[in-house]
């Protein structure tokens, strides 16, 4: 996916004018984008392997520079490039930094990042010359930090025994620290655990209240026998 004009560290190669930084609070300008067939949430992880080259040339600058990229839900197409396959995503997404990368063989990088601020796309997005896709992007507000409550604490208690499952299994999906008593983070890391559709995944990362997210997922777990009273 591909580039448009973009200040800084990702240069425009369409030709297009920039757009004029700080005008709008939360405004990334022409943000570079990166279609998956998955959905990032705030505070989650997110583990890539990176081997086309518009994708380590991004990956690149956003460790030299801390630049940070929009990681954006697929509806049509794949995540690896194919000439004249028509491409299609959500029109929000969540903005990702990069934590740490290795280089296991020559022009293959395996990638750590970080969830951040979810954003919505201004404007329609454009692939430039190198492949990656950009456009305009108006970053949202945090969850604010709510309790778990005590009508949902099964929810959080039933998360901090899997976190302690997968443990035991040498498994850390999550990044720490673990804050088991914020409906926020307990609603994310649920959804990207649980067997749903993407679209579904999606509509609970983009739920602009916390509570409201994780009495959604609270519901899922109550009907598939996860959590009782």
């Amino acid at each position: 996916m591909t580039p448009g004009d973009r200040p800084g560290p990702f240069p425009s190669d369409d030709g297009m004018a920039p757009t004029a930084p700080g005008l709008f609070p939360g405004l990334r300008p022409q943000l570079p984008l990166f279609p998956l067939g998955t959905v990032l949430f705030p505070g989650g992880l997110l583990p890539l392997r990176v081997f086309e080259a518009r994708y380590l040339d991004l990956i690149s600058a956003c460790l030299r520079s801390g630049e940070r990229f929009g990681v954006v839900a697929l509806v049509q197409g794949s995540e690896v490039r194919r000439d004249d396959e028509p491409v299609r995503f959500e029109p929000e997404g969540c903005l990702a930094e990069v934590l740490d990368c290795d280089s296991e063989q020559a022009g293959i990088l395996q990638v750590r990042c970080r969830g951040l601020e979810r954003f919505t796309l201004v404007g329609s997005p454009h692939q430039g010359h190198d492949g990656l896709w950009r456009a305009d992007a108006v970053l949202q507000a945090a969850d604010p930090a709510q309790p778990v409550g005590a009508e949902l604490q099964a929810c959080a208690a039933a998360l901090g025994r899997a976190i302690a499952t997968l443990a035991q299994r040498e498994q850390a999906p999550f990044l720490e620290p673990h804050r088991l008593d914020n409906a926020g983070w307990v609603a994310n890391r649920w959804s990207e655990i649980l067997p749903i559709p993407l679209a579904t995944r999606h509509k609970l990362m983009m739920l602009p209240d916390p509570v409201s997210r994780l009495r959604l997922v609270d519901g899922f777990l109550r009907r598939h026998g996860v959590i009782s009273d």
